[in-house]
């Protein structure tokens, strides 16, 4: 009977720990889990407040790169800057006019730039580019050729950083460094600029505001920085288009960059405006704003 005891109890000890160390590992189970359903729906929470829908949706874009250094404030929607700051923060023109504008980003390219040029001087049609300093600074005859031609240069940074990933101290010395290069080429400091990217905060547009510029994005995105193809790139205009709109290509490339597809499409898309019985005009015409800034 001791013997059966003896092992009765062993038994029941065994059960006893086993029960408790079930109960224990449930516990933890259930925390860790609960740990991970919180970090999970913390990290979705980032991501929505973060993460960057494509920049063709202007209304909904904030930023195209997530995580922002130095910023101190939180994206905000371009719709809600052009309401916040009328006049200084322009997406589109006024819809009541059918006109369109033509806006080109990263120039000068020897490569597309001219041929750009060329098209835009065979249907007698005016643009806006948007120039980097730097580029200017390597192709001056080109930024020459586009004043000259009666297109209108607007200002896109010195080497085309992300604005919201920088200070305002380093964003203001993309810009007069880039007005600086400009005046003597073209013989006015541009009015117009377009952040790289279309990615700015509010106190940058602030103090852009405060020195007489006008930052200008775009309401209708041709995608032509993806290496498309014409009819893609058409199709992509055609999706957005309206009165009033600011169409955004790109007449200047980056590294194995291929915007072959735009200067096909150029031809193309001028005569599907003109036959929908939209005007071309610059931005100054668009917006009735002229293209030199007035300085303050």
């Amino acid at each position: 009977m001791r013997i059966f005891g003896g092992t009765l109890k062993a038994l029941l000890l065994v059960v006893g720990w086993t029960l408790l160390a079930c109960s224990v590992g449930e516990l933890q189970g259930g925390d860790t889990r609960a740990a991970a359903n919180e970090a999970s729906t913390a990290n979705e929470q980032n991501r929505l407040t973060t993460s960057s829908p494509s920049v063709s949706d202007a209304d909904a874009f904030s930023g195209q790169t997530g995580k922002r250094k130095r910023s101190g404030t939180k994206p905000v929607s371009w719709v809600t800057l052009q309401k916040r700051y009328p006049g200084s923060f322009v997406i589109w023109g006024p819809r009541r006019y059918r006109r369109v504008a033509l806006t080109f980003d990263d120039v000068p390219d020897p490569a597309y730039t001219p041929q750009v040029l060329e098209t835009l001087a065979r249907y007698k049609v005016r643009a806006t580019f948007f120039v980097v300093g730097q580029r200017a600074a390597a192709y001056p005859a080109l930024v020459q050729r586009m004043a000259r031609e009666g297109h209108i240069v607007g200002n896109h940074s010195w080497n085309h950083p992300v604005f919201s990933r920088i200070s305002r101290y380093a964003m203001q010395q993309q810009i007069l460094r880039t007005d600086w290069a400009l005046r003597p080429l073209i013989g006015y400091s541009p009015r117009f600029v377009r952040p790289p990217y279309g990615e700015i905060m509010p106190a940058q547009v602030e103090w852009l505001r405060s020195g007489g510029y006008t930052v200008v994005n775009w309401d209708v995105d041709s995608e032509d920085w993806r290496s498309l193809n014409s009819q893609a790139i058409l199709i992509n205009i055609k999706r957005t288009l309206q009165p009033g709109s600011i169409i955004l290509q790109h007449a200047g490339g980056g590294k194995g960059q291929d915007l072959s597809g735009t200067v096909a499409a150029l031809h193309r898309l001028i005569k599907m405006l003109r036959s929908k019985g939209y005007v071309i005009v610059t931005l100054s015409e668009l917006l009735g704003k002229p293209a030199a800034r007035t300085q303050q």
